[in-house]
This record gives C-alpha cells, sequence and structure tokens, in this order.
C-alpha cells in the first residue's frame, strides 16, 4: 500500500470514528485530511481532496476551529486561508473531551438539576413521584462523579496521566 492510499484509509477510518465522538462524518475526515497531511491545505485543496462542496468544506472547517482542533493561518502576499490540525494526540483527545463535556454532560446536568428541584417543589408525594426522584437523584449523582472524573483528566499532562496507568497495567 502506497503512502496516498494508506492516508485515505485513514481518513475514511477517522471518519467513521469521528461520528462516534458525535460530529458528523464529514468533519471528521475534513479533520484526518488535516491530520494526515505535512503542510497546511486550503479550502479549495480540501474540497478537492474529500469531493465536498465549498459550503461543506467552509462550515466543518469553522467548527473545527470552534472545538480547537484546527487552525487557521494566513501567509504574508496571498488571499487564501490555510488550515492545519492540532498534531497532538492527547492534546486533540482532551479537547475532544472537553468540548463533548461542555455540548452533552453540562447541559444533561442543568437540566436534570432543574427536573430535581421541579420535582422537590410539587406537592405531590406518591410513590411514583419519589421513585422518579430517586432516579433523578441516582443520574445526577453519576453524572457528577462522571463530570469530576472528566474535569480532573483535562486537567493532567499526559504523563501525569499514562505513567501510573501503565504501571497499575503491568501489575
Amino acid at each position: 500500500m502506497n503512502i496516498q492510499d494508506a492516508k485515505s484509509k485513514f481518513i475514511q477510518i477517522w471518519g467513521t470514528v469521528g461520528v462516534e465522538w458525535g460530529i458528523n462524518r464529514t468533519m471528521a475526515q475534513v479533520h484526518g485530511l488535516l491530520l494526515a497531511s505535512q503542510e497546511a491545505l486550503t479550502t479549495e485543496q480540501i474540497m478537492e481532496n474529500l469531493q465536498i462542496s465549498r459550503g461543506n468544506a467552509n462550515m466543518n472547517i469553522r467548527e473545527l476551529i470552534t472545538w480547537g482542533l484546527v487552525y487557521r493561518e494566513s501567509r504574508p502576499g496571498e488571499r487564501k486561508e490555510y488550515f492545519h490540525a492540532e498534531k497532538d494526540i492527547w492534546e486533540v483527545s482532551q479537547r475532544i473531551v472537553a468540548e463533548r463535556k461542555k455540548r452533552e454532560l453540562d447541559p444533561m446536568m442543568k437540566m436534570l438539576e432543574q427536573l430535581r428541584k421541579d420535582i422537590a417543589s410539587s406537592s405531590s408525594n406518591t410513590s411514583e413521584v419519589r421513585e422518579f426522584s430517586i432516579l433523578l437523584s441516582d443520574i445526577h449523582s453519576l453524572g457528577r462523579k462522571c463530570s469530576g472524573l472528566l474535569d480532573l483528566v483535562l486537567r493532567l499532562d499526559q504523563s501525569t496521566f499514562f505513567k501510573p496507568l501503565t504501571a497499575l497495567l503491568r501489575r
């Protein structure tokens, strides 16, 4: 397999994996292309490589910039913008975790908190209300623990995270 075939395969796989992160396939493929590219690419180069429209390319590049996974670069004397990906995979994973937490876990926690308050202020005290209240509390407790764990992981650097984990796995 030559390098171009290997890169194409990687981009396809990255697109499939990206769906599991909660992003669309094309956004993940744009990210994969930029990860695999030695040089920063223009929107036109991204469009050509992935066979996507300008609007699709622009929308996904903007979103990747918002996630902190892609950077915009301008070059003196050129009107074109160039884009390159963060190549440090630890940093990439940290940003993905942070963004997913912000977009998914944090809103769910707020919704659960509001539901718990609404149920607590209800004058009804049936077994159904008590059971539902316990369910909300259990989910909220688990979410709070997950949020705390994610916050801890996001504060760690790579060596602090992997050294104890590697030592634990060697036992």
